[in-house]
């Protein structure tokens, strides 16, 4: 078998790429076998990434006995609750994309034959599969495991969701910093990523849908038998893989992304899901419209499980009903069952002969949990390029809503008005600049929600932003990611305070009631966005170059 890894064989840049090598302990057999990256996203930052690096050893023995070389190669680690505190919160999307490059770099610098990437935090699996998309080479999708929770004095349950809600309710008085510590010290009891339907879980499971990983992934428990059962696995297929040319591009196809937008959509993922989704495309060079993949899907996919916040379900229950793999099984009907799976079977014989593990947790199409789809894309003369709103799945709420604008163009200043008041019932509170390029790199709006919640204002205003939103909001009427953002010239820079915004969301619309003569005064008279103030550094380099949200807010155009 010819391996990239190996040009050019007698050359004189092989002499020195072999001489490279051998001082590492390779030896003259072990440089005619396929040379993988172990991707390790590894940190000591956060509890995410925590446990990689004993993942990554174990894979790379696995590669070793499999018949291969593995070589770790090191990424940065973008983690939301630790890297949100700089820049307004401006490296954690950004980092998504410097992740990508990372990767591109070891990677096709070094010509190496395949990956086996280690998923963990929100942002790492949507960086990996863009990664793998841009250069082609076999890859598979590891992923490493949610945290396990912990237990309150009460014999209640904790988690990060529980505290990342209550942090929203110190400011308005509804709980104290010290209570708040105490459900905190409890809310994780060892490493992975945040228990819910959050992004991370939802990534996940996106990764299964997509085909690029094993089947039956996810999610999983961190460090439980089964995950390192999936990464032994992964090591031997991701060989089989590269021996069969099995790329990136020959798996993720229009089809499989079709599929992964339904796999959301029935699980009630992650509204982030949608702009990462759409930059995996793009960087996999595949022509689809995400927003309208999840626009047409709405109509056919309810929600079939209900994990919180979404639902009553815990991560577990989830797992032990099937995960993704029972989600995909009950989907069959609206699924394109020829794509192509990483394991070299397309997805319809994977599922084969499988039966849901509990049919009532995850439910077919036509006995679905919820109510309704639970991501929902509006457009209007607010946001002509669309926005996204998350709705419960389990409960009908109010889903239309008027009012007049209260703006806000930094998170710190809206939450001190909720503080003190100012944010009268009926008000529509608009929260801009914080999109990919205004913060840059896109801000979180999720403070500001819970927030809202804690001035007790969820549902009596409604908020409409830019921003992003963490994976656990799932509260009151809250539009988010409008497109164009405010950092750039766009309906939702003009807004003044006062203007009527009417959000209906039946209706799939978000307007604002100002005439465009208005709207083009108002642009004449003002000065141009300037990228958040930000020249310099990585941060000023992403400003400059990234391409709008309803592409995916990537580097690649």
């Amino acid at each position: 078998m010819e391996l990239r890894s190996n040009f050019p064989v007698g050359s004189p840049r092989w002499a020195t790429r072999r001489t490279q090598w051998k001082v590492l302990g390779l030896t003259d057999e072990d440089l005619t076998k396929p040379k993988i990256a172990v991707v390790n996203s590894s940190s000591k930052l956060a509890p995410c990434f925590s446990h990689l690096d004993d993942i990554a050893d174990r894979v790379c023995e696995a590669v070793r006995d499999a018949g291969g070389v593995a070589f770790e190669i090191r990424t940065v680690a973008p983690t939301d609750f630790i890297m949100a505190a700089g820049a307004k919160g401006g490296y954690v999307l950004s980092s998504r994309d410097l992740l990508a490059n990372d990767i591109e770099a070891a990677v096709e610098g070094a010509m190496l034959d395949g990956m086996i990437c280690l998923a963990s935090c929100d942002k790492t699996t949507p960086g990996q599969l863009m990664a793998a998309g841009r250069i082609n080479v076999p890859t598979i999708v590891v992923p490493c495991g949610y945290q396990p929770c912990g237990v309150l004095d009460n014999g209640e349950p904790a988690d990060i969701e529980e505290v990342f809600i209550q942090a929203g309710h110190v400011a308005t008085g509804g709980i104290t910093v010290e209570d708040l510590c105490t459900i905190s010290d409890r809310a994780i009891a060892g490493p992975g990523v945040c228990t819910g339907m959050g992004t991370a879980n939802t990534m996940h499971i996106m990764a299964e849908a997509l085909g690029m990983s094993l089947p039956g992934a996810a999610p999983v428990a961190a460090n439980s038998p089964k995950m390192w059962d999936t990464a032994a696995r992964s090591a031997v297929a991701i060989l089989d893989a590269v021996r069969q040319g099995r790329t990136p591009r020959s798996i993720m196809t229009a089809g499989a992304f079709r599929n992964a937008a339904a796999a959301v959509l029935a699980v009630s993922g992650s509204i982030n899901s949608v702009k990462h989704l759409q930059a995996i495309a793009v960087e996999t060079g595949v022509d689809v419209n995400v927003n309208g993949l999840f626009t047409e899907l709405a109509e056919h996919v309810r929600p079939l499980a209900a994990v919180r916040p979404s639902g009553p379900d815990s991560i577990e229950d989830f797992e032990r009903a099937g995960g993704a793999r029972a989600v995909l099984a009950q989907l069959r009907p609206v699924l394109d069952l020829d794509v192509a799976t990483i394991t070299g079977e397309p997805l319809g014989q994977t599922l084969d002969g499988y039966e849901v593990p509990d049919p009532e947790l995850i439910r077919p199409l036509d006995n679905p949990r919820g109510v309704q789809a639970t991501i929902q894309i509006l457009r209007g003369s607010l946001a002509p390029e669309g926005s996204i709103v998350k709705l419960s799945a389990t409960e009908k709420r109010d889903d239309r809503f008027a009012g007049p604008a209260r703006v806000f163009e930094e998170a710190t200043q809206a939450i001190a008005a909720l503080e003190t008041g100012v944010v009268q019932p009926g008000e529509v509170l608009v929260l801009r600049g914080v999109g990919p390029v205004g913060t840059p790199g896109m801000g979180m709006a999720s403070n500001v929600v819970f927030a809202l919640n804690g001035a007790g204002l969820t549902g009596k205003v409604a908020v409409v932003t830019d921003g992003q939103l963490s994976g656990l909001v799932n509260q009151g009427i809250v539009v988010g990611e409008v497109k164009p953002e405010g950092g750039v010239d766009g309906p939702l820079r003009l807004v003044r305070d006062g203007d009527v915004i009417a959000v209906d969301i039946p209706a799939k619309t978000v307007d604002l009631d100002v005439p465009v003569s208005e709207l083009d005064r108002r642009r004449a008279e003002s000065a141009p966005p300037q990228h958040g103030g930000q020249t310099g550094g990585w941060l000023g380099l992403y400003a400059r170059n990234v391409s709008p949200l309803e592409h995916g807010a990537t580097l690649s155009r």
